[in-house]
């Protein structure tokens, strides 16, 4: 199972709509998919149908039973719209865990052993991400295979980007993980010379990092949200659609390039 997790310190980036849009592509082929919501706005449960502020299941559960080995996860997924997709949804209540509990032992692993206790079932895994340091982000910096940071093509965001990479270097170093990470330029505007601008010092400063489109604005992101369907599936001809799926076609691209690597290694061993 891969998992992806889509994140960023700064709000309004798309981070929820990369994490439904890729979502909304990988539910049209044969894969199955866990969707893994760890903000406390539940914004990604939301979409899919559900009230954060009146689940009494989901992720604050891992963290607030005493015997966390003992529950069954798969009971705990929720099903989405999306063919083969489930959803391991958040709670209002995620927001009180820093303050319950800090950074305790063993407490940092809560979401990595949840996802590995049902990864049999899924191909594919995609945690949307808080937007801040905390217990949560650390559950999923070490939880995922690839880190994927939406960036907003404006000099605000390139602010906050720089933040977001620095706090990576400081988990890692915490986590002894070293995990690859993936900045994805969001809301660009070719017509605006801010957007252009800041697209080519995204390259500058992170050159390899970057990837190698854009997702542009696209109006039809805010009909998708308001239908509850991710835009793939709503307009699956839009300028966004169509940038995501590109977007989703290079990852799966490094997955296989990833694999062909490993058995080419256990070969050789």
């Amino acid at each position: 199972m891969k998992t992806w997790a889509v994140i960023n310190q700064k709000g309004g980036v798309g981070k929820t709509t990369t994490a439904i849009s890729l979502a909304g592509h990988l539910c049209q082929t044969d894969k199955r998919l866990l969707l893994v919501d760890l903000d406390p706005h539940g914004s990604l449960t939301s979409y899919l149908g559900y009230d954060p502020d009146s689940l009494d299941t989901g992720i604050y559960k891992l963290f607030s039973e005493p015997t966390e080995s003992q529950i069954d996860i798969a009971k705990m997924l929720l099903p989405t719209p999306m063919k083969n997709t489930y959803l391991f949804a958040a709670s209002s209540a995620l927001a009180t865990l820093d303050r319950q509990m800090g950074t305790g032992f063993g407490k940092g692993l809560v979401v990595k052993r949840a996802i590995q206790s049902v990864a049999s079932r899924f191909n594919h895994g995609i945690i949307d991400c808080p937007p801040m340091l905390g217990i949560l982000m650390i559950n999923a910096l070490a939880a995922c295979d690839q880190l994927l940071i939406p960036a907003q093509t404006d000099y605000l965001s390139l602010k906050g980007l720089d933040r977001m990479v620095h706090t990576l270097a400081m988990v890692e170093k915490s986590l002894h993980k070293k995990t690859p990470y993936m900045i994805i330029p969001t809301m660009f505007d070719q017509r605006t010379r801010a957007s252009v601008d800041a697209l080519q010092q995204m390259k500058d400063t992170y050159r390899f990092n970057v990837w190698g489109s854009v997702i542009p604005i696209d109006t039809k992101f805010r009909d998708a949200s308001k239908a509850g369907m991710p835009l793939p599936l709503l307009a699956p001809n839009a300028r966004g659609s169509l940038a995501y799926k590109k977007l989703l076609e290079f990852l799966l691209g490094i997955h296989l390039r990833d694999n062909h690597a490993k058995e080419s290694t256990q070969q050789s061993a």
